[in-house]
């Protein structure tokens, strides 16, 4: 009793060619790598950045303080 593939034979061997036929970095090989790998740590580190400096301003100005 063997179990099915996940996946057909021939569609694993079309996919193995395709990523070891591409010449780009590893994390950025499939179609929605550059999401996951750029723009969400861009995003993430700029509102860090603006949120510091928000914070930095509002301490220096004395505003946003709490009795």
């Amino acid at each position: 009793m063997s179990e099915e593939p996940f996946r057909p034979r021939e569609k694993l061997v079309e996919k193995q060619r395709f990523f070891q036929s591409v010449h780009k970095h590893t994390y950025l090989k499939g179609p929605f790598d550059k999401i996951t790998s750029v723009a969400i740590p861009l995003a993430l580190a700029g509102s860090c950045l603006y949120m510091i400096g928000r914070g930095i301003y509002n301490m220096s100005h004395g505003i946003g303080k709490k009795e």
